[in-house]
């Protein structure tokens, strides 16, 4: 199961940055009050396997792929792959057998067509941006980090204020002061954000994949009119400056065009096959239409 899972490295990709070193938390944490009875916060469970402890903080992407990891067992065992006896998965971890067979499961149960050229030069001509090399962005951010207990709806209420105000100083207000940078200094919870919030000039590799995905194969200059969610936080981001790469031909990047087509078969073929899991089993306390393909994410 661990090649289904994925773990990017690195951070927003500064030296001036240190969000790499922050807990690897995006997500609201997710707990019953202790006061509550269990009958008004029953504990997530997929036929009748509790998914956490009781008093145990998950956040919202952990506990969707702890149901869906517990459907692809209870499928394997269903299919003659796994023993009954497999152990319970304890804090999310399943067996060395499970995970084996939910590998062989997932073998035969997904269909996944071979991409070919036609297909593949589709999706380059598309999306050829995103194999540009040599690109680079000049950065700097406000960060909001989402860490264990913080509300993040209080948060995010805060960046959004944050996003409003710099997106609307106007030519005046910018020549008296820099308000982006003074919003770094203010809120930032960055170290960048005693430098203005500076990243410095940016390759895609330097940063998070969701943190580079909003910043390269774009056009876009000054602030960006949205929130850049990442498992850091939440980023106002303003671009000064690009450089734009150089987009090789479709004969140079095919490999790693019909590589990506592959990993866009697998999660559609996972999603549809997860569904179907669901749709026969008794799932209670999860949301599993928030993430499509969460051992993917």
């Amino acid at each position: 199961m661990s090649d289904l899972l994925h773990s990017g490295a690195g951070g927003c990709g500064s030296h001036a940055c240190t969000c790499q070193e922050r807990e690897n938390v995006s997500l609201p944490r997710i707990e019953a009050p202790l006061e509550a009875s269990r009958s008004v916060f029953p504990t997530p469970h997929v036929n009748g396997i509790a998914l956490c402890e009781t008093n145990e903080l998950l956040d919202a992407m952990e506990l969707r792929q702890r149901a869906c990891t517990e459907l692809l067992r209870q499928a394997a065992m269903a299919q003659g792959l796994l023993a009954f006896d497999d152990p319970v998965p304890s804090a999310g971890a399943i067996s060395e057998a499970a995970g084996a067979a939910i590998e062989r499961l997932l073998d035969t149960e997904l269909h996944l067509p071979e991409p070919g050229d036609e297909a593949g030069r589709r999706h380059y001509q598309a999306h050829a941006a995103r194999y540009a090399c040599g690109e680079r962005v000049l950065a700097r951010h406000v960060l909001f980090a989402v860490t264990p207990g913080v509300d993040v709806n209080a948060l995010r209420q805060r960046a959004e204020v944050c996003l409003l105000d710099v997106r609307s100083a106007t030519p005046e207000e910018q020549a008296a002061g820099d308000r982006f940078a003074a919003a770094a200094r203010a809120s930032s919870n960055c170290p960048s954000g005693a430098e203005g919030g500076q990243l410095g000039w940016l390759c895609a590799e330097d940063c998070a994949p969701e943190f580079a995905k909003e910043l390269f194969g774009l056009a876009e200059v000054g602030v960006l009119p949205r929130l850049v969610h990442s498992r850091f936080g939440l980023h106002v981001v303003d671009v000064l400056e690009r450089e734009s790469g150089t987009v090789p031909p479709y004969e140079q990047v095919r490999a790693a065009v019909l590589q990506q087509l592959r990993q866009l078969s697998f999660a559609t073929a996972l999603s549809q096959y997860l569904r179907l899991l669901a749709g026969r089993a008794r799932v209670v306390g999860v949301d599993l239409d928030a993430a499509q393909t969460p051992l993917v994410q």
